[in-house]
Formats: structure tokens, C-alpha cells, sequence
């Protein structure tokens, strides 16, 4: 008869066995390399002492290329649930010690149980992707397996948040389960993405591209699109993580979570009176305009490097949670085009998804002109954020602080398309086209001189460029002095916190994708 103690003894082997993943040697070749394991991410990400691991003895079912022999405890997938300030969270975190952190069909088996609970539960789900792909040896199972997680991802969207960390690599097959959630964060010079890679480009297209130029974290922040944030290290990026985390609700059914703020509802910034420049083609940041109106000067930013000439991010008002989306002028005059329509689109419809209040700052000239643009679709790609503001039921508030011209006036969140509460600075000019350009089709081959083309630029500013033709009309409900807008955003965000607003029964639209 076995002992109780040989039993317990080898418990306790295989628990150290799945404790240190590929063994010493691959532990320090990953410290090396700048990068830490997957359980020491785990413990920087989540609150100290709450993770709960599950599935930790798991290992792969595959005998061909002598992999019978080769089976390690956990089979080169963490995964389990713990908290986040005092919220729970699903996490797994894919191991690179262990067979190059490749996807096997035991492993993908631990991240469907995770994703089925976390739906189960209404708690968010972090992966954490530092991974070889497929793992070869298993063929179609480990295709599988990639294939039901990006079922889940997409059975997930809309019902729990779903962020992704890229600390390693991340190819083929594997980078559409973190394109299908949420957000996606990448580590600079130490993760890459890229569905094939340097050397199969070479040989099928003879073009010469480096893995960081391909797919590294500072390409897919700034020139793709496809990531959201960028981080030094992986201790930052676990930080960068937890305060995206604390702006999100836990599932759709909830609210973000409430934080209370000693920063005064009532406080007013007088520089805002004189941050619009007098001659309107001059630019000015609109960054200071949101840090002075959010909690202790907060601004969460989302694709900060992606599109610069539209803001999106997170911010807090009297402690409650707000997605932004404002127009820059100081990046091209903060005209909207393909890129920066795409990226406030989707976070405008993730926001709505997760019952997140959207303010919405406009300075906007237009649609960017060009073949360019035209040629790619810029009809299609603007319209998606005109859907995306239109389909939104949740609070939607709007403030014109200087431009809003032509059909982009109407896209940004207009109340012609929803808005609940839209306010404008006595700066504000909403008009069909600027001054300048309106004269010139109203008083074309009219006009002899100099003198007279530039009364009739100020006779349309001064009907037409202001935003007191609107108001008359009803489509601004108030217009207010700069100094008091974190104010009367406190009090529109209170006036809608229990906005109710139903769409029409179907089983979903057909954006323009």
C-alpha cells in the first residue's frame, strides 16, 4: 500500500515541477532576454497573494515526434483567475520556457475552461501572449484549439472586457485572438506581431523587412493600428494593465466602477478662456482642455501614437468613468480621415458596449481632401463613425469649442444624430464650410478687389461662424464659458446616468466594414 506521505510528496513534485516551467536554464535564458515568466507577470498584475491557479498539472496528449517524453506540468500555459483591485479577473499567460509557449490542444482546453467561466462569472479575461504559434507536432489539434478560443473571443465581445498583453512573440494563427478583443498592449523591443513573418515575406514577395519594422510594438502603435498601448518593460505594461482595468466595468450588465475624488465638481480653470486662439487658423492642444476638466488631471489615452490627429481615451468626472473622443487642431488642424475615423469608431462602439458616458470635444475642419483618402475609402471608413455615434445608446455629450464644418459637424456626435446634452464655447463656428471658402463659391468672378473679398469673409464669419445660429435653432443647448466646463459636463453626466435608450429590434446592423 501507497503511504499518505509518498502521496503528498508527489503532489508536491509535480506542483514544483509546473513552478518552474522549462527548468532553470530556460528561466534565465528569458530573464536575459529582458523578459520575465509568466507567473512572475502574473504576480505583478494582480493584486498580491489572490491568484488562484487552475489546471496547473495539465500536460499534452500528443506521443508522435517522441513529445511522449517531453511533458512538462501545465504544458506551457498558466492560468486561473485572481483579483485586481478587489475585482475579479480570468487570466492566463502563455509560457515561453515550455516548448516556446506553443498552443497545444491540452493548453487551448485551459484557456476555453478560463473564457467560459469569465462569461459564466461577468469577469473581464487578460491574456497574456508570449508564444512560438501552432505547436507542429500536434497539427490540426492545435489549430483546433486556437480556433474555439477565437470563437470565444468573439461569443466574449461586447459582454466582458477582454485585454491582451503581447510580451513575446505573437504569429500566425495566434495574433486573431488578441486582434479579436478589446485592447491590445505590446512591449518595445521585446514582442512582435505579424501573421507570416520576415523570412516567408522574402521568399514569397523578395521584400527585406525586419521583425521590428514588420511587426514590432512601436509599427502596430503607430503605423497599423492593431495595438493600443506600448510599455517599456513587462513590469510596466502589468501597470498599464491594472489602471486600464480600473476605468472598466466588470461585465456589460454593470457600471464602471464609482471612484471617489476629493477634486472639486465645481472647480474652474481660467485658462480655458483664452486657450482658443483668436485667428482660427491657429492650433492649440486639446489636451489641455481635457486634463483640466477631468478628475486630478487624468487622461487615460488609448492609441496615443495611432492617428494623433483624434484623441480617444479615459477619464473621470466627480469619480464616474468617461470615454473621449476629441478632435486635436494641433495635429492636422484635427481633421478626420481614414485612420483617425477607424479609431474613434471602435472605441466609440466599445464604450456603448460597456455602458461608459461618451464625451465627445470637436474642433473639426472636415474630411481630410485627396486621392489618397478618396481612393481608400474614406466614404466607408467615415461612415463607420457616424454609425458607431449613431448606434450608441449610451449618455452622449458633446462640446464645439471652436470648428465644426460641413458633414463632419454632423458625425461628431451632433445632436442631430443622438447627442443628449451638446454644449459650444462662445468660440465655436458651425457652418457648412469656413469663411474663406464659402466666399469663394458665393461670390464667384463677383468680386473686384481685395478689400471686397475680405468684407464679404467678414460679413459670413460674423453671421454664420458663430455657434448663435444653432442655438437659435435648438441644436446647441447651451452655450458656455470655457472656465466652466468640467462643471456643466458634471451635471449633464447626472442629468443622464439613467438614460434609458432602445434601438430598433434586430439582430444587428451591417456597419460599413
Amino acid at each position: 500500500m501507497i503511504s499518505i506521505d509518498k502521496k503528498y510528496k508527489e503532489l508536491d513534485e509535480k506542483l514544483t515541477a509546473a513552478n518552474m516551467g522549462g527548468g532553470a536554464d530556460r528561466i534565465a535564458k528569458q530573464h536575459s532576454e529582458g523578459k520575465k515568466t509568466a507567473r512572475e507577470r502574473i504576480i505583478d498584475l494582480l493584486d498580491s497573494g489572490t491568484f488562484v491557479e487552475m489546471d496547473k498539472l495539465v500536460v499534452h496528449r500528443t506521443t508522435d515526434f517522441d513529445m511522449g517524453s517531453n511533458k512538462v506540468p501545465g504544458d506551457g500555459m498558466v492560468t486561473g483567475y485572481g483579483k485586481i483591485d478587489g475585482r475579479l479577473v480570468f487570466v492566463f499567460a502563455q509560457d515561453f520556457t515550455v516548448l516556446g509557449g506553443t498552443m497545444s490542444r491540452a493548453n487551448a482546453d485551459k484557456v476555453v475552461k478560463i473564457m467560459e467561466m469569465a462569461m459564466k462569472m461577468g469577469a473581464p479575461v487578460i491574456g497574456l501572449n508570449d508564444s512560438g504559434g501552432a505547436r507542429i507536432q500536434e497539427g490540426v489539434q492545435s489549430l483546433a484549439g486556437y480556433a474555439d478560443i477565437f470563437r470565444l473571443n468573439v461569443m466574449a465581445s461586447g459582454v466582458i472586457p477582454q485585454i491582451s498583453g503581447i510580451l513575446g512573440p505573437c504569429a500566425g494563427g495566434s495574433v486573431y485572438s488578441p486582434a479579436l478583443t478589446d485592447f491590445i498592449l505590446m512591449v518595445k523591443e521585446k514582442s512582435y506581431m505579424f501573421v507570416t513573418g520576415p523570412d516567408v515575406i522574402k521568399a514569397v514577395t523578395h521584400e527585406e523587412v525586419t521583425k521590428e519594422e514588420l511587426g514590432g510594438a512601436f509599427t502596430h502603435n503607430s503605423k497599423s493600428g492593431v495595438a493600443h498601448f506600448m510599455a517599456d518593460d513587462d513590469e510596466q505594461a502589468m501597470f498599464m494593465i491594472r489602471e486600464l482595468f480600473s476605468f472598466l466595468p466588470s461585465n456589460n450588465m454593470e457600471d464602471p466602477p464609482l471612484k471617489p475624488t476629493t477634486d472639486d465638481v465645481n472647480r474652474e480653470d481660467e485658462e480655458l478662456q483664452t486657450i482658443i486662439p483668436a485667428d482660427a487658423n491657429k492650433p492649440y492642444d486639446m489636451k489641455d482642455i481635457l486634463r483640466s476638466v477631468v478628475d486630478n488631471n487624468n487622461f487615460f489615452e488609448v492609441q496615443p501614437y495611432f492617428a494623433p490627429n483624434i484623441l480617444i481615451g479615459f477619464g473621470r468626472i466627480g469619480g464616474r468613468v468617461i470615454g473621449i473622443v476629441a478632435n486635436q487642431p494641433a495635429v492636422l488642424a484635427g481633421v478626420l480621415d481614414i485612420d483617425s475615423s477607424l479609431k474613434a469608431a471602435r472605441f466609440v462602439r466599445f464604450c456603448d458596449a460597456f455602458n461608459i458616458p461618451i464625451v465627445t470635444f470637436v474642433d473639426v475642419p472636415g474630411f481630410l481632401p485627396g486621392i489618397t483618402q478618396e481612393l481608400g475609402g474614406i466614404i466607408k471608413h467615415g461612415a463607420k463613425l457616424l454609425y458607431a455615434f449613431t448606434e450608441a445608446t449610451v449618455p452622449k455629450i458633446t462640446v464645439i469649442t471652436r470648428k465644426a464644418y460641413g458633414g463632419a459637424y454632423d458625425v461628431m456626435s451632433s445632436k442631430h444624430i443622438g447627442a443628449d446634452v451638446n454644449y459650444a464655447y462662445p468660440t465655436a463656428e458651425i457652418a457648412v464650410m469656413g469663411p474663406e471658402g464659402a466666399v469663394n463659391i458665393l461670390y464667384r468672378n463677383k468680386l473686384k478687389t481685395e478689400k471686397d473679398r475680405l468684407q464679404k469673409v467678414d460679413e459670413y464669419r460674423e453671421t454664420f461662424a458663430n455657434p448663435f445660429k444653432a442655438a437659435e435653432l435648438g441644436y446647441i443647448d447651451e452655450i458656455i464659458y470655457p472656465r466652466q466646463t468640467r462643471f456643466k459636463l458634471f451635471q449633464a453626466l447626472e442629468l443622464t446616468q439613467n438614460k434609458t435608450a432602445h434601438n430598433p429590434p434586430k439582430k444587428h446592423g451591417n456597419i460599413p466594414l
